[in-house]
């Protein structure tokens, strides 16, 4: 059996990085709406969660930022001229558009798309689904730059299929991996794909506080195109009652790895069914780990990200948690993680990292990457550029400290200087790749 293993492939935040609260649901991002951002502090952060992750033995990869502003979306609005009397003339009449077109929210790479590795589908080839994010504007522009940097990645169609992203329409809406869920014996091993929705697609209505944004409609078309066989599939509703407490995504209230599922009471809608129904297609042991909600209120959960950490096995066997810094300072959270070391489980080890200004934007560790189970030979289809190493890691920091903002305002996105200076710190990112396509 060919040994397949996790390669993290996390979001380069971004130097237009910035507060715009414009995620409906997220509370964090919301409550943090128009502070000061630190665009070079945020990519440093990030870059330190890499190293620390590479450095437990995980493989460590990039995805490059995206380009911003994101002109089309200002001239598909009605705006014309050169690039400066674009941004003047934005800023003058509708302002808020700015935040979207600068937008940096690909960073969170656990939305960039939904990963089936070989293992899992009929056709032996990893199998990746852009998501359309069509919910949220800002995340929308995204779809069509991350279907072109994962065709430059996963090039070789003897090995990877990288599918359009699913229409534009909202029986269709997507978030990607922040929705799914692989858990298996191990990595090389076929496993049991899980799949959550908040509403079916039918229609678009959102009967609580906040928009539910997967759909099952979505899911479906995904585990149909990915090749999955049914008895391994297990697709699930989440709980209203979660959605309306701010988890807009299924990663901020579960988190599985292998043979080991972590998840809060309220995750589901029918949790007891959905369980089971896990438990029965999985190939041997499922480690069902249930927090309770007397143990971890769903708000505190929210608040911490517990649920948002990376769940990792490293070479010993083992799995270690890693966590925001965040819980590290919750009374409840801290709890929690003791109690999972001290209990018989696969979690042996947590490392708390800090990743704040990700954090006060809505994403946590888990959040910020999207994991894709390679075979050596599919890892070694990929450009080695992007694979985290000591000496990558220094010419990424030089090159942060060097074209990174250390503040950012909501005011600075009207300064057309601020789009000069995104666009000359990517043209140098793709010199120092040596893959300019990388950066496109």
């Amino acid at each position: 059996m060919t040994v397949a293993g996790e390669v993290n492939f996390d979001g380069l935040l971004g130097p237009t990085h910035h507060f715009g609260g414009l995620s409906a649901g997220n509370i964090a991002s919301l409550s943090h709406r128009h502070q000061t951002s630190s665009p070079r502090r945020a990519a440093l952060e990030g870059l330190e969660k890499m190293r620390r992750v590479a450095e437990l033995g995980v493989t460590q990869a990039i995805f490059p930022p995206q380009r911003r502003p994101h002109w089309e979306v200002l001239r598909e609005q009605g705006f014309s001229g050169d690039r400066r009397a674009l941004i003047e003339a934005v800023a003058e009449q509708r302002p808020e558009l700015l935040s979207v077109a600068y937008s940096a929210s690909a960073m969170w790479a656990a939305n960039a798309a939904t990963v089936s590795p070989s293992a899992d589908t009929a056709d032996g080839r990893v199998h990746l689904t852009p998501a359309n994010l069509r919910t949220m504007p800002h995340r929308r522009i995204e779809a069509a730059q991350t279907t072109q940097l994962l065709r430059e990645i996963f090039a070789d169609e003897r090995l990877f299929v990288v599918h359009d992203p699913l229409p534009d329409q909202a029986k269709f809406s997507d978030e990607g991996a922040a929705n799914h869920t692989r858990l298996c014996n191990s990595h090389s091993q076929q496993g049991v794909e899980f799949f959550v929705y908040g509403r079916g697609g039918e229609t678009e209505e959102s009967d609580g506080r906040f928009p539910a944004r997967q759909t099952r409609m979505a899911a479906e078309w995904i585990t149909q195109q990915h090749q999955l066989w049914p008895e391994r599939t297990v697709l699930a509703q989440q709980s209203r009652r979660a959605i309306d407490a701010g988890v807009f995504h299924n990663d901020v209230i579960a988190v599985g790895n292998e043979s080991v599922h972590l998840v809060h009471e309220y995750a589901f809608a029918d949790q007891i069914v959905t369980l089971k129904e896990l438990e029965q297609k999985f190939d041997g042991e499922l480690t069902t780990l249930v927090i309770s909600d007397q143990e971890l209120p769903l708000e505190e959960a929210v608040r911490t990200y517990f649920f948002n950490s990376q769940l990792l096995t490293i070479p010993d066997g083992t799995m270690t948690l890693v966590c925001p810094a965040e819980c590290e300072r919750s009374d409840a959270a801290r709890k929690v993680i003791d109690r999972l070391l001290r209990d018989a489980n696969p979690i042996q080890r947590c490392e708390f990292v800090d990743v704040r200004e990700s954090m006060h934007n809505g994403g946590g560790p888990a959040c910020l990457r999207l994991r894709v189970v390679l075979t050596p030979e599919e890892l070694a289809a990929i450009p080695p550029v992007i694979l985290w190493t000591p000496e990558l890691h220094e010419r990424l920091r030089n090159w942060i400290e060097s074209y990174y903002r250390d503040e950012l305002s909501i005011a600075d996105l009207a300064d057309p200087i601020l789009a000069d200076e995104a666009e000359r710190a990517l043209d140098e990112l793709g010199r120092l790749l040596g893959n300019e396509r990388l950066v496109a």
